[in-house]
């Protein structure tokens, strides 16, 4: 053995169960317990501390600040304008509105290309058009945000409306359109359902409704903008860096290398932040005034500018045979959507995948209403559509008089009910063993309203989770070892509290073989390598995807950098594993040198290699699904009505859980977000006036800690073996199935079937 053999060079490699989508990855088989380990998030002591820069908190010189004036009809024009009293206000530096605006561009529509990242493609503050309630239609630029909201409120505003529809009865009246789904359409059928259903020894046949929400991440929407001459600088929050700046570029008629966005923490985001009309308004106004523009949206600015998910009406129908076998399925129904962005909630998704049967109708059409865009909402669609099929199901089962988790079992597709191809990886049915077993679900009865606790009406629920695999395409990343023992994963993706930095740091430590601590990730700003989004629970996918690759691509060049003089010389990237701080031949551990070797003999300080994933071909040829048992205790007051969910139990199907601790956070955090869709979210929209009446958490109830009953978490942690480290998504997961859960345990408390959410007091009396 060459002398540049380390004396402490590692005894054995120990083979692993990840795979890329392609099979087995020679240069996964090295496991160090990085992944899977509970690690706490690494950006935890900053936040804290209070440390973490927001987005309406990086540093500049000189910040002016914003404050946004909404439209208050839903559609007409502005007749009349009147600036000059805003305008002399204290601090003011500038009011602007259409008639003093740089032209700009509409805002590139999501999906509309491939980096597009717009809420809709309405032109800003281009003419005198108004096309919501709540429409920006002037900003106010001053030396205090206290000013600026002052002088806001002092400009005076004519308006001439014009007819508007914003009655979704009055719409749907007036005739539907068939909605589609980033371009697909969303509606197909199978077979004769109406004969099915006909024909059927059992069936239910009921309609679903949800109400329109609204975001409220716990950080409202911001920006801090500065220009450099023709270089536009947004410090941002927004779950799409690349997308950000790619649609700012187009806005403003610049070449994309012209804008730099970062957004180093995100408070939240759950679909709601990418690219609105703030971040353009600031854009445009620090243009105006040659000054950084801080805007930072108040939690009323959020309602009024920022999408929500629509509400939905949904029709189930299922037909089964005696033995309890589907024979027809349907879900359809109608949402709303407006003109300039078409952004439907699919809530036909889950229904896609999850029961066999002979026959299907699943559609959904939409109606356009003059008011806020849509847009993305956690789970789009399967957060409500869960709610929909999952009591029906319950329906039937109860109609049946079996148990309605042998009703699923009974319904278990062998493969994809629509597609025909295989399960990557399928244990709902395990989950569901499990999770009754430990939630103790013997104890329900099956006749509603007979398990009592004093006043209370004691019932439990169950219901199935489900979330796609998704993995983006476009996903390159950088590693970079440094002769001192350390290395950088960089990647253009987010860390919205997550724990994406922390998992991403424990994949690359394990794969390069080196302590967790001497591995940084550098993620959230458009000039690193990749174009992922944080959105449809795809990233830690689409970015462990890419740092395979990346390492892949740092081993061949540390190989040609270690040359012959070396005791891997000779070997090919497939041959050897990283571990202990250096590579070594998989079956000949003793081959071995470590990094800072194969660097100082090279005379380089660090070596680093890009590299970009296989196109996500894993999903063509098989059915990739996150799955969840839910269970849920509820207790009804049978004098006041009062509900509370007392406990909750969440048996889970992910593949494989790369950390347990962060995992367990998103789930419980779905969990509670699910419990808010089914007690108490609902966001007041005037049909008369089309205007949001509840734009506060004052008004808009979201829960809170008294709120929230224990809940407990398993899994399988089985990997799936064609998703890369056998880790499928987990971040939307959590909310879907959880209002069916309650709704259902709801029914099995009182006999009363609530079909309308929210759960409300009033429909328990």
């Amino acid at each position: 053995m060459s002398s540049l053999a380390s004396k402490n060079a590692p005894t054995g490699l120990a083979p692993a169960a990840w795979a890329t989508g392609a099979g087995t990855d020679p240069l996964a088989r090295a496991q160090h317990g990085q992944v899977g380990a509970s690690v706490s998030r690494i950006d935890g002591p900053l936040k804290v501390r209070g440390a973490a820069p927001f987005a309406a908190e990086a540093p500049l010189e000189g910040l002016a600040y914003a404050s946004v004036r909404y439209a208050t009809i839903p559609k007409g024009r502005i007749a009349s304008l009147d600036t000059a009293e805003a305008e002399g206000a204290p601090g003011v530096l500038l009011v602007m509105t259409h008639r003093n605006a740089p032209r700009m561009k509409p805002m590139p529509v999501f999906g509309s290309a491939p980096k597009a990242a717009g809420g809709n493609d309405l032109p800003i503050l281009q003419d005198d058009r108004v096309h919501w309630n709540g429409q920006p239609v002037a900003v106010v630029l001053a030396e205090t945000q206290e000013q600026a909201d002052h002088a806001a409120s002092l400009i005076a505003i004519g308006y001439e409306g014009e007819p508007a529809l914003t009655s979704f009865a009055e719409a749907k009246a007036r005739g539907t359109e068939p909605a589609k789904f980033m371009g697909q359409p969303l509606g197909l059928e199978i077979g004769d359902p109406d004969a099915a259903l006909g024909h059927a020894a059992y069936r239910v046949d009921a309609v679903y409704r949800t109400p329109r929400h609204s975001h409220n991440p716990i950080e409202p929407h911001a920006a801090t903008i500065h220009w450099d001459g023709v270089n536009l600088r947004v410090h941002d929050a927004t779950q799409a860096v690349s997308h950000t700046a790619w649609s700012l570029a187009q806005i403003f008629g610049l070449d994309e290398a012209n804008v730099h966005v970062t957004s180093p923490f995100v408070g939240g985001g759950f679909g709601s932040k990418t690219l609105w009309e703030h971040q353009v308004l600031g854009a445009a106004a620090a243009k105006l005034a040659g000054r950084p523009v801080r805007i930072a949206l108040s939690r009323e600015g959020v309602y009024r500018t920022v999408g929500g998910r629509t509400l939905t009406e949904q029709r189930v129908a299922i037909g089964a045979a005696e033995d309890g076998g589907f024979k027809a399925i349907v879900h359809t129904g109608t949402i709303a959507t407006t003109a300039h962005n078409g952004m439907p909630e699919p809530f036909i998704l889950a229904t896609m995948n999850l029961y066999r049967a002979d026959s299907f109708r699943l559609g959904v059409d939409t109606v356009e209403l003059d008011m806020i865009a849509n847009t993305f909402m956690r789970a789009p669609g399967e957060a409500v559509g869960t709610f929909a099929l999952e009591s029906a199901v319950d329906e039937l089962a109860h109609e049946m008089g079996i148990d309605p988790i042998e009703l699923r079992v009974r319904n278990e597709p062998e493969r994809d009910p629509i597609k025909g191809t295989p399960f990557s990886s399928r244990n709902i049915v395990a989950a569901y063993r499990a999770g009754a077993e430990r939630f103790g679900w013997s104890r329900r009865r099956a006749e509603p309203g007979t398990l009592r606790e004093g006043e209370w009406q004691v019932g439990l629920g169950c219901a199935t989770a489900t979330y796609p695999y998704h993995r983006m395409p476009g996903g390159a990343a950088r590693l970079t070892i440094r002769r001192d023992g350390t290395a950088e994963v960089a990647i253009a993706a987010h860390e919205m509290g997550m724990g994406t930095a922390t998992v991403q740091t424990q994949i690359a430590a394990e794969r390069l073989g080196l302590p967790l601590d001497s591995v940084s990730f550098a993620y959230g700003d458009s000039t690193l390598p990749g174009m992922v989004l944080a959105g449809g629970s795809q990233q830690t996918a689409s970015i462990g995807a890419s740092v395979i690759a990346a390492q892949r691509a740092l081993v061949a060049e540390l190989l040609k950098l270690a040359g012959n003089d070396t005791p891997l010389a000779g070997l090919s990237p497939d041959e050897v594993g990283a571990l202990n701080g250096g590579l070594a031949k998989l079956d000949e551990p003793d081959r071995f040198e470590s990094y800072a070797s194969i660097l100082e003999r090279a005379g380089r300080d660090a070596v680093d290699a890009v590299g970009e994933a296989v196109p996500p071909k894993e999903t063509e040829r098989f059915s990739m699904h996150s799955y969840g048992a839910l269970f849920a205790e509820v207790r009804v007051n049978a004098v006041t009505g009062e509900l509370r969910v007392s406990r909750f139990l969440a048996s889970y199907d992910c593949g494989r859980i790369l950390n347990p601790k962060t995992a367990a956070s998103q789930f419980r955090g779905g969990i509670i977000m699910g419990l808010g869709l089914a007690l108490m979210e609902e966001t007041q929209f005037d049909e008369r006036t089309g205007r949001i009446m509840n734009p506060s958490l004052a008004e808009y109830h979201v829960p809170v800690h008294l709120d929230v009953p224990p809940i407990e978490l398993i899994w399988d942690d089985k990997p799936d073996p064609q998703a890369p480290m056998g880790a499928r998504g987990i971040g939307e997961i959590g909310i879907t199935g959880v209002a069916a859960a309650i709704a259902n345990a709801v029914f099995n408390a009182t006999g009363k079937r609530v079909r309308d959410l929210p759960i409300t007091l009033d429909k328990l009396m």
